[in-house]
């Protein structure tokens, strides 16, 4: 559970930090808005975290 609130949290830095170094003005639209970046991050970091339920003994 804390790998999947950390992971989530430091997406959500990561989209305002892509937001505020490279973002567009306007046309973008998932870096024209400091919200629409953090919560695409968040959901990044989020999915990233989720665990792999797959055994590799199982293969």
């Amino acid at each position: 559970m804390k790998n999947i609130i950390l992971l989530t949290v430091l997406g959500s830095f990561g989209g305002y930090g892509y937001y505020y170094l490279i973002g567009c003005n306007g046309t973008c639209s998932i870096t024209s808005s400091p919200i629409n970046s953090v919560v695409y991050g968040a959901i990044i970091g989020f999915v990233l975290s989720i665990p792999n339920e797959k055994n590799p003994k199982d293969s």
